[in-house]
């Protein structure tokens, strides 16, 4: 009996263990990491902010705080390693605003790559990019599509991080936007003190509308055409209540990607697949 029970504790002991494992890849200690690995299914996600005006309410890290923010109650319902502060994105159509940190596209897509390279040397077989910034929608389209450039024993997962707003209505039509109610309310839910609500009304959120181009053509000005202040919508509603609705629900559907993330055989399969058949293109059947 006295066997049993001593088995009994070392489980319940090591069980304690793995379910008080940090999240943060930073705050692991190296003998750590391999556990933290094997919990997390070689599953890793990396979340990925800006460093960009926010309007008149927001601090400049908005989208980085909002994302890791999430990704973290994600990976405490689906144990998931999360990579440092990231926010090296695209951002160039801020860059008449102070404080905004916008790198070269080489170096984003260099630093990007690099920074999955490392992750899947140390062991991180998924990665999981969760994006927290509209900027980044097309770099990570085009960035999970170079993947397939040459032989990866990794697959690049890209999720969108914050998604949470149909859980939590905006006060009026026309409130939400870049830097309006539905984003400072996700960070009142999170850091209270970074949020500014109460200096919306210092700044226009209205759409400009200044150019007039028909539908299917694009230009990089568009954004400043429509948004010369960088704000979008009406940021003095935002409410901490509506943050902790909308990022919960965020949370909750990270946390499903990650968990079929894990269970997706079939992405590491056809890509290895594909890498030995883009050696021998001849032999691909027609």
């Amino acid at each position: 009996m006295n066997k049993i029970r001593l088995c009994l504790f070392v489980f319940a002991a090591c069980s304690a263990a793995a379910q008080t494992l940090p999240v943060h890849w930073e705050e692991l200690t190296a003998g750590d990491f391999g556990s933290a690995l094997q919990q997390s299914k070689n599953t890793c996600t990396l979340p990925f902010g800006i460093v960009e005006k926010h309007g008149p309410s927001g601090p400049l890290g908005t989208d980085l705080i909002n994302v890791r923010y999430v990704t973290e109650l994600a990976a405490k319902q689906e144990y998931t390693i999360l990579f440092p502060a990231y926010y090296f994105g695209q951002i160039f159509e801020a860059r008449h605003q102070p404080g905004t940190v916008a790198y070269s596209a080489r170096l984003q897509l260099d630093l990007l790559q690099e920074t999955v390279s490392e992750m899947a040397r140390n062991g991180c077989k998924k990665i999981a990019i969760v994006n927290g910034h509209g900027g980044n929608n097309s770099l990570l389209s085009f960035f999970a599509q170079t993947q397939l450039d040459s032989p990866k024993d990794y697959v690049v997962y890209v999720v969108s991080g914050l998604g949470g707003g149909t859980a939590a209505p905006p006060s009026k039509p026309g409130a939400d936007g870049h830097a309006g109610e539905g984003e400072i309310s996700n960070v009142m839910a999170s850091r209270p003190d970074l949020a500014h609500p109460e200096r919306a009304v210092s700044e226009s959120g209205k759409d400009l509308n200044r150019m007039d181009l028909p539908t299917g053509v694009y230009t990089g000005i568009w954004w400043y055409a429509k948004f010369p202040n960088h704000y979008q919508g009406d940021a003095a509603g935002a409410s901490a209540a509506r943050g902790k609705l909308a990022t919960e629900a965020s949370a909750a559907a990270i946390a499903a990607a990650l968990r079929a993330i894990k269970a997706d055989t079939m992405g590491p399969r056809l890509q290895k697949e594909f890498f030995e058949a883009a050696q021998q293109p001849l032999n691909t059947k027609q």
